[in-house]
């Protein structure tokens, strides 16, 4: 009985969904990490401490991330804070990976990594591909938590 009470929180949890976790989800802290984009800048999980961040994952070899990939980037562009408010992973192999990375430059900082269980994905416990998710600091201890983990890229980002 205790396990099945579990069990039906867990599908509550995720929204009503009962399909598995695809990374962190509402209101989890997201781990610590330490990485270079592309641009050799270092992002870790202290500069998503400054307001609202928008995260993303994509696999070269995702339909969906293939589908997904310019709504991401127009969404992205428009988001408050701009580039430094948006931070993109692309897991999989440098050559495969090359047009995605190219084309979230623009509009994110931007982490390669070759498999999920690199620095970023594995600070977000990510298990799926596309994930996109609004990271924000914690009211209570100012940790980066999730505080949305299903963005509508076809909504408008407003104006604040």
């Amino acid at each position: 009985m205790i396990k099945r009470l579990r069990e039906q929180a867990e599908i509550l949890n995720r929204n009503g969904s009962t399909n598995p976790p695809v990374a962190v989800g509402m209101g989890d802290e997201i781990g610590e990490f330490t990485a270079l984009t592309q641009d050799a800048e270092p992002v870790d999980s202290e500069s998503l401490r400054h307001g609202d961040t928008l995260v993303a994952f994509f696999s070269p070899t995702c339909r969906p991330c293939q589908e997904k990939l310019p709504k991401f980037v127009d969404f992205a562009a428009s988001f408050p804070g701009g580039r430094e408010q948006v931070l993109a992973t692309v897991v999989g192999e440098p050559e495969a990976a090359a047009d995605m990375l190219e084309r979230l430059r623009p509009v994110a900082r931007v982490v390669h990594e070759s498999s999920n269980e690199g620095a970023v994905s594995s600070a977000f416990d990510l298990k799926a591909f596309p994930v996109v998710l609004v990271v924000s600091p914690s009211i209570e201890h100012g940790r980066p938590i999730v505080t949305a983990e299903q963005v509508d890229l076809d909504v408008p980002v407003s104006a604040r």
